[in-house]
């Protein structure tokens, strides 16, 4: 049996626009949001230094799921790959679903975004109304998504690169205090405030389990890299250079970053709603340090604010292209973007500013659960899709990748069982289990929806895409 790497032709009407450099730095960009510079206080004042346990494990799931990502990828790059993988290994209604639940994520998520941004600028002009700041960030962002990919991947490539700096500066800053033990805190930051203060789990490990929604939270937007593919100009080289840096990533942003702070400052004096990064500068003493912080995770937010626009318009033009939404949805502008569909999906971001307005205590934790189980749906639906195409070339019907997940299914196996596990613990928390009941509402409208589709393109739910060549 002979075989021949089967490749899905150019991403009609889009432009390869998205060089390594900006490639590399959106994947390193999306491991750095703003689930680690705000939510990440809240966490620590519930499980204490044994959070930095519970990044690492999920950092490792992530991983597991990247590589399952990645492997897809090589296979075939497409642009709006969740859906399109969904749909060719499970069905149609499976890419339909997970392509408009994709596009909810990035929605939802771009409010928590707009809404940690208006907090932010809240520590230097607390008298401005958060909705006016989330309203002006939404339009400024839309303008830069509307003119082409590349202006898109030229601004997320400085704001990654802001925070990437910044974040290396915090934990340089905090070894040298830990070391050296100069400014205000070095007389109190010691390696042993990990576990002096009620041990490693002061509130129990239940506790810290608990934590694992937020922590996902914080690593959303790390699968943003695939809906690039068919964007950037030599995906088989660029995605898994992207992918295989990911660990050091985690342990280096996220694992390092909270051990050297949690070390420098005793866990307890963090709460909800306080950046842990703000509170360490405020407390090392280093003059404005606290506000150059804060504009670094205000950048944060900007940034995955601006990935969600990016991501949402594609994410329709591929369901437009599969007939699973209006075909407006497909059409290009001038600069080669899908114009109308950033468009509408701004539109339904800017239900994030009325939230601001009418809730803005409550705006964020709202935000982020529906966000938070939009996304493990979507990381459910790549493992499951990476397990039946394991399937697939097993039984030779389908090529190998050229770039093999480590551990093969096994890895996607383990990594569905984790993300079922937390869906549980989502359940059990009674402040976050309204994003399953929002969940199960939104099953419920895609169900009518795919009903209506069905009697009206009734071949639609007979197809799966795309025609692959046969092996043989």
């Amino acid at each position: 049996m002979t075989s021949e790497k089967v490749t899905a032709a150019p991403e009609e009407g889009y432009e390869r626009g998205l060089g390594s450099r900006q490639v590399q730095m959106i994947a390193i960009g999306g491991a750095i949001g703003v689930g680690l510079f705000l939510k990440a206080g809240a966490n620590i004042e519930k499980a204490g230094p044994s959070l930095i346990l519970m990044y690492a494990l999920a950092g490792v799931i992530i991983f597991f799921i990247m590589r399952a990502l990645g492997e897809l990828l090589l296979y075939r790059p497409v642009s709006g790959s969740f859906a399109d993988y969904s749909r060719e290994f499970l069905g149609p209604f499976f890419g339909y679903f997970t392509g408009w639940t994709y596009w909810l994520m990035w929605v939802v998520t771009g409010m928590a975004e707009l809404t940690a941004a208006a907090i932010y600028i809240n520590y230097w002009f607390p008298a401005i109304p958060q909705w006016v700041t989330a309203l002006v960030f939404l339009v400024v962002l839309f303008g830069v998504n509307l003119i082409s990919v590349k202006l898109f991947g030229e601004l997320e490539f400085w704001f990654s690169m802001v925070k990437v700096t910044a974040l290396i500066g915090m934990i340089v800053i905090g070894v040298g205090v830990l070391t050296f033990g100069f400014s205000a805190a070095g007389d109190t930051a010691h390696v042993s405030n990990l576990w002096q203060f009620d041990g490693f789990f002061p509130k129990g490990i239940g506790s810290s389990l608990m934590t694992l929604q937020g922590v996902m939270f914080a690593y959303l937007a790390v699968e943003l890299v695939g809906v690039t593919a068919g964007e950037s100009e030599d995906p088989e080289k660029t995605l898994p250079k992207a992918i295989n840096t990911l660990p050091w990533r985690i342990g280096l942003f996220y694992v390092g970053a909270l051990t050297v702070i949690l070390c420098v400052v005793k866990w307890t004096e963090f709460t909800d709603g306080v950046s842990p990064f703000v509170k360490a500068f405020a407390v090392i003493g280093i003059p404005a340090g606290a506000g150059i912080v804060n504009f670094v995770v205000l950048t944060a937010a900007l940034s995955s604010c601006n990935s969600g626009m990016y991501s949402t318009g594609r994410m329709l033009r591929t369901l437009a292209d599969n007939r699973e939404a209006p075909r407006v949805f497909n059409r290009l502008s001038s600069t080669k973007t899908p114009a109308f569909g950033i468009t509408v999906s701004v539109l339904f971001m800017g239900i994030g500013v009325v939230l601001n307005y009418v809730v803005p205590e409550k705006a964020f934790g709202y935000v982020t659960s529906v966000a938070t189980a939009a996304g493990i749906w979507t990381w459910l639906m790549i493992l499951v899709s990476h397990v039946l195409y394991r399937r697939a070339v097993a039984a030779g019907r389908l090529p190998a990748s050229a770039f093999p997940a480590p551990g093969g299914a096994v890895s996607s196996y383990v990594a569905i069982a984790f993300l079922l596990f937390v869906t549980g613990l989502i359940a059990y928390d009674a402040d976050s289990r309204i994003c399953l009941y929002v969940m199960a509402g939104w099953a419920v409208a895609l169900g009518i929806g795919w009903t209506v589709l069905k009697s009206r393109i009734p071949e639609i739910a007979d197809r799966r895409e795309p025609e692959l060549e046969k092996v043989g």
